[in-house]
C-alpha cells in the first residue's frame, strides 16, 4: 500500500473513536449568509457544536477555495495551492461539511464538487469565510451530543486539524461512533476495524471529510497523483457473504492537479494523506443480531 512519511512523531492512536449521539435536523440554510454562520446558527440553536452534513444542489457566490498541493518545504508532506475564487454562481454537485470550532468560534473543513457559471467542473477545499448562499438550501444536519470536533495542533503532520474531544451527553438521539483515520491507514479497513472494535454489526456513514494518498477504485480506475481532497459521497458498512465486515465507501475527490473523480473505494489500498473525520451512525449491533 501507498505510504508518505510525516514530518513529526506518529500517534499511537492510529484510528480515533469517540461514542457519541447523533441527531438530525432537516433545516433551509438562508441565502446571503455565510455557509458557515448559516450551519452554526442552526447547531447552536439546537444546542450542539458539532455538526456534519451532506450538500448538493447548492448555489454559492462568492466561492473561494483551495486545492491540495505538493509541499514545497520539509515541514509538511502536502500543502495547499494558492487561493482561488470561482466567478459568478456555482451550483455544488456534491460535497461534505465537518462543522466543529477553532479557538472557541466556529469553523469547518469543507471538500465539494461544483460546476461554475461558464459550465467548468471543479473541486476542492472550501475556505469557511469566503462562501455564501445565492439562494435557499433545504438540508439534513446530523447534530453531535457527546462527542465534538475541536480544532488543535497535531504533531504527526504538523497542521492544526480537527481532534475529536469526549464530551457529556446531554441528550437522547441514535448512537454513533465519531471518528478521526490518521495517516497511510486505509480508510475502509480502518473504519471496520472500529466498527468490530465496538461491536457494531451494521452502520452508515453521515459525514467525511479528508485526504487520501491518490485513489484506487473498485472498477480498476487508479488516481495516480499523491496529493488529493476528498469526500465520502455514501458509505455503509455491514457483513459479507461469509459474514466479515466490510466498508463500502463511495468518495469525490480533487487531485493536485486539478483532475476530479469519482468511485467506491477498493479496500486495502487506500490510505489517508493528512486525516479523515468521519461520523458513522450505527445501526445495529453484534448483540442485536441474535
Amino acid at each position: 500500500m501507498k505510504r508518505l512519511e510525516q514530518p513529526g512523531p506518529a500517534s499511537l492512536t492510529r484510528v480515533q473513536g469517540r461514542a457519541a449521539a447523533l441527531r438530525a435536523v432537516d433545516v433551509v440554510l438562508p441565502a446571503g449568509v455565510s455557509l458557515l454562520q448559516s450551519i452554526a446558527d442552526v447547531a447552536y440553536a439546537h444546542g450542539a457544536d458539532s455538526a456534519v452534513l451532506s450538500f448538493e444542489s447548492a448555489t454559492l457566490s462568492p466561492l473561494a477555495f483551495v486545492m491540495p498541493a505538493l509541499s514545497a518545504e520539509p515541514d509538511h508532506v502536502a500543502y495547499f495551492s494558492e487561493r482561488h475564487e470561482a466567478h459568478g454562481v456555482v451550483n455544488v454537485e456534491g460535497g461534505c461539511i465537518t462543522f466543529g470550532q477553532k479557538d472557541g468560534q466556529p469553523w469547518f473543513h469543507a471538500h465539494a464538487h461544483w460546476r461554475t457559471s461558464t459550465g467548468v467542473l471543479q473541486g476542492g477545499h472550501l475556505l469557511p469565510n469566503e462562501c455564501q448562499l445565492a439562494a435557499p438550501l433545504p438540508v439534513r444536519i446530523w447534530l453531535l451530543d457527546g462527542a465534538a470536533f475541536v480544532v488543535q495542533p497535531d504533531a504527526e503532520t504538523n497542521f492544526s486539524l480537527f481532534q475529536v474531544v469526549q464530551e457529556p451527553r446531554r441528550g437522547d438521539g441514535s448512537d454513533a461512533l465519531v471518528a478521526l483515520v490518521r495517516p497511510n491507514e486505509d480508510l475502509c479497513q480502518a473504519l471496520e476495524a472500529l466498527c468490530v472494535a465496538n461491536g457494531v454489526r451494521r452502520a452508515v456513514i453521515r459525514g467525511g471529510v479528508g485526504s487520501l494518498i491518490g485513489a484506487s477504485f473498485s472498477d480498476g480506475a487508479i488516481v495516480e497523483p499523491p496529493m488529493t481532497e476528498a469526500f465520502i459521497r455514501a458509505g455503509r458498512i455491514e457483513p459479507d457473504d461469509s459474514g466479515e465486515l466490510r466498508s463500502n465507501i463511495v468518495v469525490g475527490l480533487v487531485d493536485n492537479l486539478g483532475q476530479l473523480a469519482t468511485g467506491t473505494l477498493r479496500r486495502g489500498d487506500n490510505p489517508v494523506l493528512i486525516t479523515f473525520e468521519i461520523v458513522i451512525e450505527v445501526l445495529e449491533r453484534f448483540a442485536e443480531a441474535h
